[in-house]
């Protein structure tokens, strides 16, 4: 039995509609999208700076019954 609901996240080499097609094809349909910066630390003299570098984008999704 599958689960009722699962998180597909976007991979690096993957459009968002390919990862839509990969949720549709495992029978669910999204219901939610998150999205969450991605950050990397840079120093600059004593300093430190948090510089966004990219995103991650989370679907959450429910099985289609």
């Amino acid at each position: 039995m599958s689960k009722k609901k699962m998180q597909f996240e976007v991979q690096e080499n993957e459009s968002i509609e390919e990862c839509l097609k990969r949720i549709k094809q495992q029978g669910y349909f999204p219901v939610r999208r998150t999205e969450k910066p991605i950050f990397q630390e840079v120093k600059k003299g004593n300093e430190t700076i948090y510089e966004p570098i990219g995103r991650q984008i989370v679907f959450e999704a429910k099985i289609i019954e």
